[in-house]
């Protein structure tokens, strides 16, 4: 499989889980939404609330890097969030809008990269001002496994409300031989 079938592939699965994970998390109560249930982001919101702002501030690092990708300019312009712990909205259902709007960048970026910038570096500065020097497709492996492990707190949280959620494997979206 090409390094690019490969992205293209888990943005969307990722995309799809997303969905999903919103339109279970919709079901809950205000109360159990915002509820602290000791996930590493505390609450439901504050774990979805959390995978956006990584893929911000990795979208935003990407933007940075790459400039002639036309399918980054929606990101170019959003704010920076000033931590893993900022609060990009206020309520579930603008985070459901920006989640979809990131999911979107994920898309066309797919769509719009190249095998050979996969294997370029990119130059990106931390929160801390540290800067490196990666490999663009390993960063995205980066952010997709981020993801997942963040959606998976948000599952095992839901379960704990008992809504199931479904299949979450990403077996279930590589295409049969």
């Amino acid at each position: 499989m090409q390094l690019k079938n490969h992205i293209f592939l888990m943005t969307e699965y990722n995309q799809s889980m997303n969905i999903n994970i919103f339109a279970i998390v919709e079901k809950l109560s205000p109360a159990q939404l915002n509820v602290d249930c000791g996930a590493f982001f505390g609450s439901v919101f504050g774990t979805l609330n959390h995978i956006a702002v990584g893929d911000t501030l990795w979208l935003k690092r990407f933007s940075s890097s790459l400039h002639s990708h036309a399918a980054l300019d929606p990101v170019r312009d959003l704010k920076n969030p000033e931590s893993l712990e900022s609060t990009l909205c206020e309520n579930l259902h603008e985070l459901s809008v920006r989640r979809s709007l990131l999911d979107e960048v994920f898309l066309n970026f797919a769509e719009s990269i190249t095998e050979a910038e996969l294997l370029e570096s990119v130059i990106y500065r931390n929160m801390k001002g540290e800067i490196y020097s990666k490999n663009l497709f390993s960063l995205l492996m980066h952010v997709f496994n981020h993801q997942t492990h963040h959606r998976g707190q948000v599952t095992t949280l839901l379960s704990q409300f008992g809504l199931g959620y479904g299949v979450t494997d990403l077996a279930a979206y590589i295409p049969n031989m």
